[in-house]
């Protein structure tokens, strides 16, 4: 694997040195692309994001065969989501069990003593609150398929109560120095607002071949967790983007003094229909140096296709390409990270991105979820269908961390 990564570097590379030496040809012949040129140019840009995408599972692959070769000769530990939590495994397995039973065949798969195990659950009501254990899972799935939860900070409660007003109003002062008696000047600290963070619920539902369920190798509680992640992540990603906060999260790209409000727009040397190198590198400015270290880009693809052509005021390109296995794409020297939620209307006005430390972005999951089986509406189809209702909500927390791209 490691030879095929290198040889689609390698190809990778031979791409955007013939993508920019059209380009340049052009800027320097002071025209545009012509239709051919324009042509060949959109093949080999969507060539190169096959190659992107698939050095990408290349890597995941190898870096998955890196830890199973350094667990080698180690005694074999399951993950947490797979196994009980220490003085009650036999029961925590007598629970799973009964989980399961439940998902192969509803209520009616569920013996009186399994029905007795979960009575704090509402058996009567045709659902169950999964088992943590199975909550883990799907949400550590949900990290992986939801960019913007690999950068915030998450927050886990085991009942859907609130997490308090979070909104971070202002910070405190640095510190200062003193003598050894002096504790320096009175600070009021951290100033919160008004918006709490309060798991809201949500449901989404699946369906499933009963034949699957019977004769897959994997166990049936994976399946639906998978099935479950996958929907609700684009559910959750549109939310983290776009989120009015009304029974919601709040959005990065909804302006509210509760979030991120318009004074953390930056349109500086952008045109009306086109983001700018000089552009980017005003955002890049407007952001103090405390959040530097951290921060990240945050774009569609379409604005991706289009921040490739760009060049700074030395006619350099600001993005270059992670060539290299464990090296990321930069965009003036910062990663970033690409969403499909994220806006992509080139037009007067119009949020076309973001850069930020997102560590600031507050997502709160509820552990309390809850699974319903719909054994017979779907017979017909041979179909077992799922509801899951999950509950979470999420926000900046200190507007100061993020700029806003917005066009002129």
């Amino acid at each position: 694997m490691k030879e095929r990564l290198k040889r689609i570097n390698e190809e990778r590379g031979r791409l955007i040195k013939e993508m920019r030496e059209m380009l340049d040809a052009a800027e320097q012949e002071k025209r545009d692309l012509t239709s051919e040129e324009d042509d060949k140019y959109q093949r080999m840009e969507a060539d190169y994001d096959k190659l992107e995408k698939e050095a990408e599972r290349l890597e995941r692959a190898i870096e998955r065969e890196s830890r199973a070769a350094e667990s080698n000769g180690r005694q074999h530990r399951e993950d947490p989501e797979d196994r009980g939590t220490g003085d009650g495994d036999a029961e925590d397995e007598q629970r799973m069990a009964a989980f399961d039973a439940f998902l192969r065949s509803g209520m009616n798969g569920l013996t009186m003593e399994q029905r007795d195990m979960l009575a704090g659950s509402d058996v009567d009501g045709g659902y169950l609150v999964a088992p943590q254990r199975m909550v883990a899972g799907i949400l550590k799935e949900l990290d992986k398929a939801v960019n913007v939860r690999s950068m915030a900070t998450i927050h886990t409660l085991k009942q859907a109560a609130s997490l308090g007003v979070v909104k971070m109003d202002s910070d405190i002062e640095d510190w200062e120095w003193t003598t050894e008696l002096a504790t320096g000047q009175d600070d009021e600290g951290l100033k919160f607002g008004k918006r709490e963070l309060r798991p809201h619920p949500v449901a989404k539902r699946v369906k499933m071949s009963k034949t699957l369920i019977r004769l897959s190798t994997r166990n049936v509680q994976q399946l639906v967790r998978d099935r479950m992640s996958y929907k609700l992540g684009a559910t959750m990603e549109y939310n983290y983007m776009m989120g009015d906060g009304v029974q919601k999260p709040l959005g990065l790209f909804t302006p509210s003094d509760d979030g991120i409000p318009t004074s953390r727009d930056v349109s500086t040397d952008m045109t009306a229909t086109e983001i700018t190198g000089d552009g980017l590198i005003s955002v890049q400015g407007a952001l103090r140096d405390g959040y530097q270290a951290r921060a990240r880009w945050l774009f569609h693809r379409d604005a991706i296709t289009r921040i490739r052509k760009l060049k700074d005021g030395n006619g350099q390109y600001i993005w270059q390409p992670g060539l290299a296995q464990g090296t990321k794409n930069m965009i003036l020297g910062k990663p970033y990270v690409v969403s499909e939620f994220c806006p992509n209307t080139f037009a007067t006005g119009q949020y076309v991105g973001m850069y930020g430390d997102f560590s600031f972005y507050w997502i709160v999951d509820s552990l309390q979820m809850q699974i319903q089986v719909l054994k017979e509406l779907y017979a017909e189809s041979n179909k077992i269908g799922y509801i899951g209702r999950y509950e979470g909500d999420a926000q900046p927390v200190l507007e100061e961390a993020f700029c806003r791209i917005k066009l002129a």
